[in-house]
């Protein structure tokens, strides 16, 4: 049913109609909705069985979903920013442990300084935790996604991390279908756990591996990663031809075949870069957009199939990987290595720069001719940085640079007019 409707509230009835058994929950800004939303439906008897446990940090909600998971039941969190940090062993546990949690990331920055706006920092500090990642470009594709993610997590026995841009998506108010109960039940069986704790049948979770095993375990972990690469598009497909539309999947190309640029990002970049572009090919230029879905596992043969033939990527992304560049980039890079590709790595949005069409359209026309250092912070203050690094040389106590340069940019500091 097509409804006008903010995007958490959204996910929530995905969530929802997903049927989970245990959601437990911990508020951070900005995912809040969305387990406040649940915890108004699973009250009002609207989720089945489901239990809502109100846990007392972010660690407790992924050790709750843990439990229950390891028990049989199919289990639900969502976090951001600072909480991911505070769930983080529990998060290895999770894909340690094979258990196929679904957790929303609602993504913004990490501090400090302290910042509640979006970009990617959050999710790409668990890149590396063998959680799959997926992420959505606009609320049509967070509903189809999470709908997705349930029947994915459980086909490889692994956690799926579904992402969205904090505020950019889960604030936003716009038209979405949300599908009805039956539809959903048609494509996400009922669970069946392929390791459960039973007392007729003991087995140990979380045993001690010293290094005779540890790597044949690791590799096992990096193994189903590359299991869910056949399973994703496939599950995609059979999305498409239940739902109606294309939701999901590995990549989606934008006008990418035979250009020879192509833009590569995540997320809701794609929006208001995709106008962009389109006036650059009228006028002229050979420009197309590639947006990765999955970014964990890396799809490296379906990447290099899409940009094998262009002659340079440039890869917009949200997020920094701070003495070296764009993590993004660096994993676009490997996958085509070999490939005769020049990569530009584009840093912005950080902690919620605006992104727009104009400063878009002066970064792709530098990135057209090779002008672009390397990596390139989009709509960095060079003045600003080279201010303060002038008063952190001559100056022998100089503070905390956070004030200093929210002082330089006329926003003050707090306590003092901000």
């Amino acid at each position: 049913m097509l409804q006008q409707i903010e995007g958490s509230a959204a996910v929530a009835r995905a969530v929802a109609l997903c049927r989970p058994e245990v959601i437990a929950a911990y508020p951070i800004t900005p995912q809040t909705h969305i387990v406040e939303g649940l915890g108004e439906m699973v009250k009002r008897g609207e989720v089945g069985r489901c239990v809502f446990l109100n846990v007392e940090s972010e660690f407790g909600a992924m050790s709750a979903c843990i439990g229950a998971s390891a028990a049989g039941a199919r289990a639900y969190t969502a976090t951001s920013s600072q909480g991911m940090l505070f769930m983080m062993e529990a998060v290895y546990n999770a894909s340690g442990l094979g258990l196929p949690i679904v957790m929303t990331v609602g993504n913004r920055a990490i501090g400090p300084p302290i910042n509640i706006w979006n970009d990617w920092s959050d999710a790409m500090s668990a890149r590396d935790a063998a959680w799959i990642q997926l992420y959505v470009e606009d609320n049509q594709q967070a509903v189809d996604v999470h709908i997705q993610a349930f029947r994915l997590a459980e086909a490889v026995s692994l956690p799926v991390m579904v992402c969205m841009d904090g505020f950019v998506l889960t604030h936003a108010y716009t038209r979405v279908d949300v599908p009805d109960q039956t539809l959903v039940d048609d494509f996400v069986p009922p669970f069946e756990p392929r390791q459960i704790l039973d007392p007729a049948a003991p087995v140990t979770m979380g045993a001690m591996v010293g290094p005779e095993a540890f790597t044949e375990v690791r590799f096992l972990a990096h193994f189903k990663q590359l299991e869910a690469l056949q399973i994703i598009p496939q599950q995609a497909a059979e999305f498409a031809q239940a739902f109606g539309r294309d939701s999901g999947g590995l990549v989606r190309s934008f006008e990418a075949e035979g250009k020879e640029t192509v833009v590569v990002t995540m997320g809701s970049v794609i929006g208001t870069m995709k106008p962009v572009l389109r006036e650059m090919r009228e006028a002229g230029t050979s420009i197309g957009a590639l947006t990765l879905r999955t970014f964990r596992p890396l799809p490296r043969e379906a990447l290099r199939a899409a940009l094998g033939e262009a002659e340079r990527v440039i890869v917009f992304e949200k997020s920094l990987a701070t003495g070296m560049g764009g993590m993004l980039a660096e994993n676009v890079r490997l996958a085509l290595s070999g490939l005769p590709v020049r990569v530009h790595s584009v840093i912005g949005g950080l902690g919620g720069r605006p992104i727009t069409r104009e400063n878009l359209r002066r970064m792709l026309d530098k990135g057209v001719r090779d002008q672009l250092e390397e990596p390139h912070f989009h709509d960095v203050r060079m003045d600003v940085v080279e201010r303060e690094m002038q008063r952190l040389r001559s100056t022998a106590r100089p503070g905390p640079s956070a004030e200093s340069i929210l002082r330089d940019v006329g926003l003050g500091v707090p306590g003092r007019g901000f």
